[in-house]
């Protein structure tokens, strides 16, 4: 119940709508009546200031620079937690019990293995076929081998569901990897923990053995963590979307994971890279900062500013961090794009241009940088991406179909075509 209201005025005519609080963050105007009382829609190309749902998952403070996990801040949680833990947090709204964890990092660690079958439905793919086109497609078609977890009525069924795709992603995701370059897919073993575990799929080969290096797993396991829900992101929204209309599970994922090969979403990693690579080496940066104030040079700093954050990315303190330990324990401390990037953020951090326009660097500006140093090429960043953000489309689409208010997504328009016009025939048309 709406404890405040707003009014509205339209050509005189004043209309009383509700005003609903959420436990932090902006109060919210209820409009959904709004049409059907005044006769008009109310216009937000990107939904940038409109709630699309209510949500008990993550909150963004984005001019303080605050990320919450069910109200856990995201640093508490990557430096003193790790993934599994997140993922039955996001799921269930309580960090879990010694025995509740041991519980569910069993549940996920037995499910890893897939379908044998599906091992030849990557052989319809070609060889150089992008891995981003090869998981939007199995996991779509994860629906045609698990018959007994799409009914998204049956409670039990939706959490089968969405333990497979947290177990088997990962086991996915590698042997997309391994099927671009050429190599024998890798058994997961159920020894390791989920990061160590993903490594091996993805870095093992049959002819010798493969020993996990532990600060790289640490490393992304806090990746993972880093990346595993953002509010209501355009990935996230099109999982909503999806589901409201009764899509199945699998398919709601699919249609996340091809959102978020955008190059504006998921991509923008790989986008930052690129950019410190064309960069080379810190001398030359202020000539691309020079180019970047430039308003007629297409050329854009990558990596910096954020569509929801006004202040420093808080995932970015964290990735800088792990970006440093990953290059010390590979021996590479001295990588020049590293050197480039630092140089880059510390001049940034300290311009009035940058200041004022509120361009600090994101997650996207170092997490580019580690897993290139971990192996990964650039084609996979987005598939690490997915693998993470699994988990929080999860919990969001679990949320929305257990949401008594809600309805089949439907967006309207400012239509602006040709009014009503009458049908003319061919000779007519001249």
């Amino acid at each position: 119940m709406a404890k405040k209201s707003s009014t509205l005025t339209i050509d005189g005519q004043q209309f009383e709508l509700p005003v609903f609080e959420g436990t932090i963050g902006p109060s919210v105007v209820d409009i959904s009546k709004l049409y059907g009382q005044s006769g008009h829609f109310t216009y937000d190309p990107g939904f940038t200031s409109t709630a699309s749902c209510e949500s008990k998952i993550t909150y963004i403070d984005g001019d303080k620079g605050i990320l919450l996990y069910r109200g856990y801040p995201i640093e508490q949680l990557a430096e003193q937690g790790d993934f599994l833990e997140t993922c039955y947090l996001l799921l269930y709204g309580e960090l879990p019990t010694a025995a509740e964890k041991a519980d569910f990092d069993m549940r996920v660690t037995k499910h890893t293995m897939v379908n044998d079958q599906m091992h030849r439905f990557f052989q319809g793919f070609r060889r150089d076929a992008h891995p981003m086109s090869i998981m939007v497609a199995v996991v779509g078609a994860l629906s045609a081998f698990y018959h007994d977890s799409i009914d998204i009525s049956d409670p039990q069924q939706r959490m089968i569901a969405s333990m497979r795709m947290i177990s088997k992603l990962p086991t996915i995701a590698a042997m997309a990897y391994k099927y671009s370059v050429g190599q024998p897919f890798v058994y997961p073993q159920n020894s390791l923990s989920y990061a160590a575990n993903f490594l091996r799929m993805c870095f093992a080969v049959p002819c010798e053995e493969y020993q996990v290096n532990p600060v790289l797993a640490r490393a992304l396991d806090k990746i993972f963590i880093l990346h595993a829900d953002h509010e209501q992101n355009a990935s996230t929204s099109t999982v909503r979307l999806a589901g409201s209309s009764g899509a199945n599970p699998f398919a709601c994922i699919a249609a996340g994971i091809a959102c978020l090969w955008g190059p504006a979403h998921g991509g923008a990693n790989e986008a930052a890279l690129k950019m410190l690579e064309e960069i080379g080496t810190p001398d030359r940066i202020p000539e691309f900062i020079k180019r970047a104030k430039d308003k007629d040079d297409p050329f854009r700093l990558m990596g910096f500013g954020h569509r929801v954050y006004k202040n420093y990315d808080p995932r970015a303190r964290i990735m800088q961090k792990t970006t440093h330990e990953v290059l010390a324990e590979i021996g590479d401390t001295d990588d020049p794009i590293f050197e480039v990037a630092k140089e880059l953020e510390r001049i940034a951090l300290q311009d009035e241009y940058f200041i004022e326009k509120k361009l600090y660097p994101n997650i996207d500006f170092y997490s580019g940088i580690t897993l290139r140093a971990m192996g990964f090429p650039t084609s996979m960043f987005t598939v690490l991406f997915a693998l993470a953000r699994t988990v929080g489309w999860i919990a969001q689409w679990m949320e929305m179909i257990e949401d008594p208010h809600q309805k089949i997504g439907r967006p309207r328009q400012l239509y602006t075509g040709s009014p009503q016009r009458d049908y003319r025939t061919l000779s007519q048309r001249g």
